[in-house]
Order: C-alpha cells, then structure tokens, then sequence
C-alpha cells in the first residue's frame, strides 16, 4: 500500500504530465480520454476551474496538497483544475472577487470577507475538524509564562511582545485578539505594537527565538509540527488551547453552473462530500489534517462575522 505521501505525488504527478500547465482529468487510469473531446466534460465548455488556498504555512507542502486535491478533483469531475498560488490573504478574496479563482480554501474570516464581497457565492464544504477549530496560545520559556486553565488568565500576556501571524487570520489574529479582549487584554495593552509574523509556522519560529515573548497560532499547525518533532520545546512553551469555533470551509463562486454545466456546483459538492470514500481521495483529505469533508453554511460562520465587526475587520 502507498503512503499518503505517496499517493499525493502519483496524483500530483498524473495531473501535471496531462497538460504540462494545470492539471487535468483528460486521461483515465487506462490512458483513454475520460472526457470523451480531451477538453473535459464540464458541459462542453473547456472551461478550467481555478482552485487556490490562503498561504497560511509552509509554500511547499500547500503546493502539494492544493496540487493533489486538483488533480482528484479533476479526475472525478472530468473537468481541467488548475491550483492557482496567491501572495497573501487579501490577494486571494481580490482575484475570487475578479472572477479568477473559482473554488478557494479560505480561513473563516476571509471567507467572510469574500462572502460578503460576493454574495452570490456557495460555501460548498468544511473539514470535520473545522466546527470545533482552536488556536494555541504559546511563549517563550524565558518569558516567565506557565501553562494557563481559563481564557480569564490570558491576562498574563499584557505588556508582552505578542505576535499574531497574519493580520487576517482567523485562528492567528481574529480569534486570538477576541479571545485576549474577553479576558480584558486589547491589542493596544500588549508591549509595542502588536507583531503579524504573516504564517503560523513563522510564529513559531519567532517566539522560539525570543523576537517575541508570546504569540498565537492554528492548532492544527501546533499539533502537525509538535508530531514531525520541529519545535523545540525547551525555548517555546504551550500556554493555552482556546475555546472552539468555526473556521476553514471551501467558498465556490455563483457562476460556475453557467460555464460549466447546469447541476454543477452540487455535482463538486457531493465529489468534496464523498472523496474520503477512495484511497486516492482519502489521501487528499488527510492532507488538510482531516478524515472527511462534511456540509457547510454561511450560517456556520455567523460568530467569525460578529467577532470580525467587533474588531472592525469587515464593514
């Protein structure tokens, strides 16, 4: 049996030897074409759905998920998918807005953020792991700061060098700063300006080496680099887990059924419901640090929309 990491690449790689560009669906495991005119089945209508993800961690282990869940997508739905990389967070809500990413990976609040700029957008999907997401709040251990019990205790980082990671993130920024307030900690009583390291992994690594005395990150990155065994946990503590929320979901722009075909957006949705039913798709979905894709709502990020208009991030 191949390891997970394995069958990323042979999907990485069938995609990428297709088109040399993008990645595609054009071929069937058999080497016939799967899409009947070699220009997928979408309708038709040669259309190619963009796919992209906010640049939260490592560059290259995103390219490799984002590459794999394109070329399963595109093998399932018979359609040419190309992952599109984004700079930054903002850039990924502007070229959704602009018509040139289809389906993004957003974090919850720029997933709200492109909701709102978009309205006639679909929010397809969300990771079982999403619904009870947390943030992890760490220190340097010359910091002076012990594990904590309660949210009530977050007091302890006022008048520190805190750094959150990008300034719009929702499990590195949003919910760590609405967190910090409830205990009575605005951003303005943390020591100077607060620092945005512009990545979970940066975090880490700034508050290891003392640029910043405490910081907060995404959970799911804590745990992956705790398990690879890359933090060094003689100079950066664990402090506190925070409370659960929402975050990550799949946002699809409104016109895909127009030029792709009728039934489209649900046909994507059930393909993204169903992947962990395959061994190839299951691979996909492990690489987001997930068992399956579940159904998702606007609903669902309602607190993300409340909390983000507290803090002025959104009109």
């Amino acid at each position: 049996m191949l390891t997970r990491r394995q069958t990323l690449a042979r999907l990485a790689l069938t995609g990428a030897a297709v088109t040399g560009v993008g990645l595609t669906a054009a071929c069937s495991s058999d080497g016939s074409d799967s899409a009947g005119n070699g220009s997928g089945s979408g309708g038709g209508s040669g259309e190619t759905l963009r796919i992209s993800a906010i640049p939260d961690q490592d560059p290259d282990a995103l390219t490799e998920r984002e590459e794999a869940f394109a070329a399963h997508l595109a093998q399932v739905l018979g359609v040419d998918v190309e992952y599109v990389p984004v700079p930054d967070y903002s850039a990924s809500v502007s070229l959704f807005g602009a018509g040139d990413l289809d389906l993004v990976f957003y974090g919850g609040l720029t997933g709200v953020q492109a909701q709102l700029q978009n309205p006639e957008a679909t929010v397809v999907a969300q990771r079982d792991i999403d619904p009870i997401f947390t943030s992890i709040f760490i220190a340097n251990a010359d910091a002076g700061i012990e594990p904590l019990d309660s949210v009530d205790d977050l007091t302890v980082f006022a008048d520190k060098r805190f750094t959150f990671g990008s300034e719009t993130s929702t499990s590195g920024r949003l919910m760590p700063s609405y967190f910090l307030s409830q205990a009575g900690v605005a951003e303005a009583d943390l020591a100077g300006e607060p620092g945005f390291s512009g990545s979970h992994d940066s975090t880490i690594e700034l508050v290891t080496s003392g640029s910043y005395e405490a910081g907060a990150l995404n959970s799911q990155v804590w745990r992956s680099r705790m398990e690879e065994g890359t933090v060094d946990t003689d100079k950066v503590v664990m402090v506190l887990e925070s409370p659960e929320y929402h975050d990550y979901h799949w946002l699809l722009r409104g016109d895909v059924d127009e030029r792709f075909e009728e039934g489209f957006t649900q046909k994507l949705t059930d393909a993204m419901l169903a992947m962990h039913e395959s061994e190839e798709g299951l691979a996909v979905v492990e690489s987001y640090g997930a068992e399956k894709f579940i159904a998702a709502s606007r609903e669902d990020y309602q607190q993300i929309e409340e909390v983000a208009r507290e803090l002025g991030l959104v009109g």
